[in-house]
């Protein structure tokens, strides 16, 4: 079984970013992923990445990969279906396929999998009307008209942010009950530019090259509506896949792996970064901070703890 230094398991931006500060340091690093790129790849333009003006989330993405390979951190592409501490300075990874890595460090950047309503044009569409988050994409909608799907507290503040750009939202949901805060609700019942569609499910999303219109279904009646709009904002959560490591680190009740100001784990040599952990404001620019931070402390793990603090 080859062996590294720094395992790291997911290959979004907090992973890659992780990545090119082990690699610099000249540790031997091992990227795992299902993909290159994550959450980003499904934004089809970023304006709030310091840097770049506008930027399409796989051309980022492809920036981070080139930076990280370069150094000489080194790319698998695979699913990770468990972790398992052999002693005090070794981890073994084991992939879905079977094989397996011998990490002295191991760095969890798997990221989270937005929750998806499984209609026809949901997958074609997206990142081309069809957006898993408002706080990326809402001013792309400035003066248009979208629907907002969920009834929860990400709903509805997706729905508020919305009102800042969009002329029209719709905002549908399956019942008339929702689990958002009750003063958010109210908020959002008073806006002149809302409309709360319930007891409603939208199942099909329409278009040719971007989104034109969605197909509303009644629940009660099955009578189907044609909305014509601009943009569809899926806001029903997201999953976390991480049983795979359950038993060496702690995780909170949304499974997030719980981690310090450090990226730290409960676990010592393994370190997590990004939308996996239980740090807030899951965003691009974010997750490459936390990236940072959990490739300098699998560095100064590594180094016995000797590493002074930069600015000291």
């Amino acid at each position: 079984m080859a062996e590294y230094d720094v395992i790291i398991i997911g290959g979004g931006p907090a992973g890659l970013t992780a990545a090119l500060y082990t690699s610099r340091k000249k540790l031997k690093t091992l990227i795992i992923s299902i993909d290159i790129g994550g959450q980003t790849l499904l934004t089809d333009n970023i304006e709030n990445y310091p840097g770049f003006d506008s930027i399409p989330g796989p051309e980022l993405m492809a920036k981070f990969q080139s930076q990280a390979t370069k150094f000489g951190a080194e790319v698998i592409m695979g699913e990770t279906n468990n972790v398992t501490k052999l002693d005090d300075k070794t981890f073994e990874v084991e992939l879905s396929n079977g094989e397996k890595y011998i990490g002295k460090t191991v760095i969890v950047a798997s990221g989270k999998t937005a929750r998806k309503i499984g209609v026809p044009g949901e997958d074609k569409f997206m990142g081309r009307g069809v957006s898993t988050c408002a706080t990326c994409d809402a001013a792309f909608f400035k003066d248009k008209t979208v629907v907002v799907i969920g009834g929860g507290n990400s709903a509805f503040e997706a729905t508020e942010l919305l009102t800042k750009f969009a002329k029209k939202i719709y905002l549908v949901h399956h019942t008339d009950k929702f689990r958002a805060d009750e003063i958010t609700v109210d908020k959002i019942k008073d806006m002149a530019k809302v409309e709360i569609i319930t007891f409603s499910k939208i199942n099909e999303i329409n278009g040719d090259k971007v989104v034109e219109s969605v197909n509303i279904e009644n629940l009660e009646s099955g009578n189907v509506d044609e909305i014509k709009v601009d943009g569809v904002f899926i806001e029903i959560g997201y999953e976390l896949q991480t049983d795979w490591i359950k038993e060496l680190v702690k995780r909170n009740e949304m499974n997030e792996l719980v981690i310090d100001d450090r990226c730290n784990t409960s676990q010592k040599g393994i370190f997590a970064a990004g939308d996996v952990t239980t740090v807030p404001y899951k965003q691009t620019i974010i997750s490459a901070g936390e990236g940072a931070k959990a490739g300098l402390e699998a560095y100064k793990y590594i180094s016995g703890g000797s590493i002074a603090i930069d600015w000291k």
